[in-house]
């Protein structure tokens, strides 16, 4: 299958609608319904659980199971403390990098709608110079425009409420997508993709195909905990991404050289079962796919974990996409590595043969 034209301009149209749509971790629905939408065409029937993953089947009737994943939640904040003078302190809900904080809009999601804010920030002119106080989780703050504390809780934001930020999709230089959110929403894209491109090439697989949206991997790959005891599946295939470390103030010794443009990432991990991981490097191999190699010490750190170590223990593997500046509103990936991405997975399992055990004893 060509690298040409994978991505259609619907393709392209849902990619930035889904990125576009706040999907905060643990308020991922409205996300949901939207890539259910858009995969509903290309499966049979679709799987969802009391958290929000959300999961399109084809072969739903068939025995031996397969599972390509991403996860659809986003990093945000929560508000935990609101001021006589009507500011707005903060926690995170996931990972969320309090030095991108200062200066930052961002919209707060209430009952009512969302209410608008920002991380306001001292001016530097009444900033020490000696001791320059740096952007912590305990200092940075929001502004709503409220003058106490009654007017916010009137404008409907209270302790609880979700904050997201709300930097929307662009194309920087043809090829490059910028957005907050590629991690993972656009995993979850890919995934969708593979299956359009299956119905389209009206291939048929000799197994069912689960295609998983988890929620909740950002806060401890807790969706794909649940999900994975709900399908019970046979083999995995986890896509998130990864770490290009050609940028500056990243220490490749320790975080080894990946770069966007280059190709998928596979990885070395204890949780990576060896068999299945040599199948997509030799998928990659035969069908000229380039990729990249990357080793994590003790886990991977993606919904892979979570995956392999569930049912008594799940063939599982991980493709990447490699993205700069994650956790920020400019996560960047190359259009290139999410083409090829699709293709990997697609060749991969045109390559499964239903019943495979990937057993290290056979």
């Amino acid at each position: 299958m060509s690298t040409k034209k994978i991505l259609t301009k619907k393709s392209l149209d849902f990619l930035e609608k889904y990125l576009n749509n706040a999907a905060p971790t643990g308020y991922e629905w409205e996300g949901q319904k939207l890539w259910m939408e858009y995969l509903k065409p290309y499966v049979d029937t679709f799987i969802t659980d009391t958290y929000g993953s959300a999961v399109g089947v084809i072969n739903p009737e068939a025995k031996y199971k397969v599972v390509i994943e991403g996860h659809s939640d986003e990093i945000a904040w929560y508000v935990n403390y609101i001021t006589d003078d009507g500011l707005i302190y903060v926690i995170r809900n996931g990972g969320s990098d309090h030095q991108i904080a200062p200066s930052k809009w961002v919209n707060i999601h209430t009952k009512n709608g969302v209410v608008k804010g920002i991380f306001g920030w001292p001016a530097i002119h009444t900033r020490s110079r000696v001791k320059e106080e740096p952007p912590k989780p305990d200092n940075i703050f929001i502004d709503i425009g409220a003058k106490d504390k009654d007017e916010v809780l009137k404008m409907g934001v209270h302790v609880g409420c979700v904050i997201t930020y709300p930097d929307e999709f662009k194309i920087l230089n043809k090829d490059k997508f910028v957005c907050r959110a590629l991690d993972n929403r656009v995993g979850g894209f890919m995934i969708a993709e593979v299956a359009r491109l299956l119905h389209e090439n009206k291939k048929k697989l000799p197994f069912g195909l689960y295609i998983t949206n988890s929620v909740q991997e950002e806060i401890g790959l807790r969706g794909a905990e649940m999900i994975s005891h709900t399908i019970n599946p046979d083999v995995a295939i986890i896509t998130d991404v990864c770490h290009d470390t050609t940028t500056p103030m990243i220490d490749k010794k320790k975080e080894g050289h990946i770069e966007i443009g280059s190709g998928p990432v596979i990885s070395y991990a204890p949780a990576v079962q060896n068999k299945l991981r040599e199948r997509l490097i030799e998928t990659a191999e035969k069908n000229k796919i380039p990729f990249q190699r990357l080793a994590a010490s003790r886990s991977t750190g993606t919904d892979t974990d979570a995956f392999a170590y569930s049912n008594g223990g799940v063939a599982s593997a991980l493709i990447s996409l490699p993205l700069r500046y994650m956790h920020t509103t400019v996560e960047t990936v190359h259009k290139d590595d999410v083409e090829n991405v699709i293709r990997l997975y697609y060749e991969t399992l045109l390559a499964i043969e239903s019943g495979e055990t990937f057993s290290y004893f056979e």
